[in-house]
């Protein structure tokens, strides 16, 4: 066969790895020969010492010969069709036979997902972008695309072809879009993207688009299939799309999977089929200790949350990061669960057996920063590609992170779709979005000068306000019944209004006034406490500006600040009833609620994010009594609807009497929705106890105590009300009856009144 017409400045710019569409000319190509069409078929095969074009179908060889370059390999074949030839490749002593990726022409990414993309609004772009096991043709492989529009070259490196990024040289679409299917490899290849810049730099990056990736601290990605598991959650899936979560109980445990319990090295983790799986170890403080697995939490953390009662389990972020210390606040696999617990499907399991339990699944979710770890999105394509080029506006220099550009669209629709992918593919039933005011504020943690304006004078980001709304009109339109919790410390407005009215979108949004003055007043010793009153009442005069959420997080128990029980005064006594008394306030108060864990049975030392919790502690008396107290508070929360129905409208919450700051106590009524029920709370935030505390109720009969934080069995004192009091026809507090109590010291009465029992006496 004669030699086909290629110029040479052609075959170096393959072989320089300098050409941005080595399709023009590697693959077959239709020539004109001898007045007929033939096939040229072109080859560039570093370490190969020969090599053959192999028709499997007419079972013929055709020898490539080498003419411009020692690796680059052609030949010409006189025959009508060539589709799906193979190359025959000898390396040395070695022979092997495969498909030519450069056989496999046609772009998989449509014009219209490629429009829907460079304008922000292509939803699922997950689904093109990153790494598919496709089949084509008949062949079965992998197809790779990446978005690296300011990139010279991109190539695919991998075990695949021995990390040389030479063989398998992409090609770029018009919108900066490069992608390759490359034959016969499958699920569990890991694999990079070399990328060079117009100055020749090499950047070798993990897939932004990657579902899984190696444990740290290696840093490749792994070609995953997503749709392989099967689920058993429809029951939960359809009952969550017909509910308003605003409307339920929701009680979050928040944990960091890597340290609520370890496991020791030498107990192997088990995977289904009994094989053993990869540990990864706890790098500080517990040598031969090794985290969890997600499949081991299942059996142990869900067990354990759904006997306390709680709704909704809360997890410090999951997306893959190199460096445990930040607690997964770092992020650099956005669309990939860290592998240090597992694989993707493996986490798909845990959140099933959580749905099938009855437990609600939230993620937290990290749009407002990444960091600049080499194989990250930083400076992704030898450009400011992810984030701002200017340092005011595209880094936070506190926390050494840099900010995403969510004025590109590429950009924000990488975010937004991220955002929708955790519900899609992993059936998440909310995002808790971190950190939103320092997105929402350019001078957030900067100095004068060291930020820059919006384009009307102002401190405020309006793009991430854009992408915000975006991002919750997406995940809202496509999953109703999820939450959209903004960890939100400022006084911007309508937070968690809808998108329509001009709210940013969240349904919920973390109350950090509430939070702090709750703290302020349980750490001061309670004699003062009567002067700090407005602590305690402050919160219901903005309650009904936005949806709120009373959280007690993980950021309240590290750097200093001591574990919830260190901040309480008195002695040990005094400590765990005043937990019981904030507790107990914070469940009867408006707003959905949230706890981290080692809460729920007073850990004194700070959370340290490398140890167990100290479940020591529960052999204890006191610290198992203080965990039946959340376990009974819980259930006692998820069954009474005065709690929580009306938790956002101004019906469901009225004052009784918030003004008695001589003895530190207040009450107030709780009403349900769907019914008259009302409940009675009564608070008192000293020690002292009050034997004759009269208060006003709305109607006559028999009230009976429902809880009361100080009973025996949670450790207090049993100071209470046998069970119950009638009304005496004396009015008070505006109202036409009044209940006369005891009230324990530092306790909670709830009570409500008994309609049967009321209706008995009075007939």
């Amino acid at each position: 066969m004669s030699m086909t017409t290629i110029a040479p400045e052609q075959v170096n710019s393959i072989v320089w790895n300098q050409h941005n569409d080595p399709f023009e000319i590697l693959g077959s190509h239709p020539i004109e020969q001898d007045g007929k069409t033939v096939w040229a078929v072109r080859a560039y095969l570093p370490n190969a010492s020969a090599a053959w074009v192999v028709l499997p179908e007419q079972r013929k060889e055709y020898p490539m010969q080498t003419v411009h370059h020692p690796h680059f390999f052609e030949c010409t074949i006189d025959t009508p069709e060539l589709a799906n030839y193979q190359l025959r490749i000898k390396e040395g002593e070695h022979e092997r036979v495969t498909y030519d990726p450069y056989a496999f022409r046609s772009p998989r990414l449509t014009d219209f997902d490629l429009h829907l993309f460079s304008e922000g609004n292509h939803h699922r772009i997950y689904e093109k972008l990153g790494a598919h096991p496709t089949e084509i043709g008949g062949v079965k492989g992998v197809y790779f695309a990446v978005w690296a529009p300011n990139a010279r070259n991109v190539s695919l490196l991998g075990d695949f072809n021995l990390w040389d990024g030479r063989k398998h040289q992409m090609r770029k679409g018009p919108t900066g879009v490069w992608e390759l299917f490359i034959p016969e490899i499958g699920v569990g290849e890991h694999y990079k993207y070399e990328i060079k810049n117009f100055e020749g730099h090499i950047y070798e990056k993990s897939d932004p688009y990657g579902f899984q990736q190696e444990p740290r601290p290696k840093t490749a990605s792994i070609v995953t299939d997503l749709d392989a598991y099967s689920w058993n959650d429809e029951s939960w899936m359809e009952k969550r799309r017909h509910t308003d979560p605003l409307t339920q109980p929701v009680s979050v445990y928040e944990v960091h999977l890597g340290s609520w319990l370890h496991a020791s090295s030498a107990e192997p983790a088990k995977l289904p089929n009994g094989e053993t799986e990869p540990v990864v170890i706890v790098s500080e403080l517990k040598p031969g200790a090794r985290f969890l697995t997600y499949r081991e939490l299942a059996d142990r953390l869900i067990p354990y949350v759904k006997e306390l009662g709680y709704t909704h389990l809360e997890l410090l972020p999951i997306a893959e990061h190199p460096f445990d210390g930040s607690w997964g606040y770092q992020v650099t696999g956005y669309y990939a669960p860290t592998s240090r617990f597992g694989t993707p499907e493996d986490f798909m399991y845990f959140v099933d057996k959580c749905h099938q339990n009855e437990i609600g699944v939230i993620v937290d979710w990290v749009p407002g920063h990444f960091p600049k770890d080499g194989h990250g999105l930083a400076f992704f394509d030898g450009s400011h590609l992810y984030e701002h080029a200017d340092p005011r506006k595209g880094e936070h220099k506190e926390w050494g992170t840099l900010v995403f550009n969510y004025g590109r669209h590429e950009v924000s629709n990488f975010l937004a779709a991220n955002a929708l992918f955790w519900f899609d593919k992993y059936h998440i039933d909310g995002i808790r979005v971190d950190a939103v005011a320092s997105m929402l504020y350019n001078d957030y943690c900067r100095k004068p000068g060291e930020w820059l304006p919006n384009q009307y004078g102002g401190r405020e980001n309006l793009e991430a306000a854009d992408f915000l709304r975006q991002v919750n009109h997406i995940i809202f339109s496509y999953f109703p019944g999820i939450l959209s919790i903004a960890e939100e410390s400022t006084s911007w407005p309508m937070v968690s209004w809808p998108t329509y009215t001009g709210g940013l979108g969240f349904n919920l949004k973390w109350n950090m006034g509430w939070m702090h003055d709750m703290l302020d007043y349980f750490s001061m010793d309670p004699w003062f406490r009567q002067f700090h009153q407005n602590n305690i009442t402050f919160s219901m005069w903005y309650n009904h500006s936005e949806n709120f959420m009373l959280a007690l997080s993980h950021d309240e128990v590290v750097h200093g600040k001591s574990n919830i029980i260190g901040k309480m005064p008195g002695d040990t006594w005094q400590k765990l009833a005043n937990i019981r008394c904030l507790f107990s306030y914070m469940f009867a108060h408006p707003g959905k609620k949230t706890m981290f864990m080692s809460m729920e049975f007073g850990q004194w030392s700070e959370w340290n994010a490398w140890a167990d919790l100290e479940w020591h502690l529960l052999q204890h008396e006191a610290h198992q009594q203080l965990k039946t107290f959340f376990r009974e508070l819980n259930h006692l929360y998820r069954s009474e609807p005065v709690l929580y129905t009306q938790d956002f409208a101004e019906p469901g919450f009225e004052w009784i009497d918030c003004s008695d700051n001589r003895h530190s106590v207040v009450s107030f009524i709780r009403r349900d929705k769907d019914s008259d029920d009302f409940a009675i709370v009564v608070c008192n935030f000293t020690p002292q106890p009050h034997s004759h505390y009269r208060i006003g109720v709305p109607q006559k009969g028999f009230y009976t105590e429902l809880f009361n934080s100080d009973a025996r069995q949670y450790g207090g004192s049993n100071m209470g009300n046998l069970g119950g009091k009638w009304t005496d026809d004396w009015s008070l507090h505006s109202r036409p009856y009044s209940l006369d109590l005891c009230l324990p010291p530092l306790g909670v009465l709830i009570l409500k009144l008994d309609k049967k029992k009321t209706a008995e006496a009075l007939q």
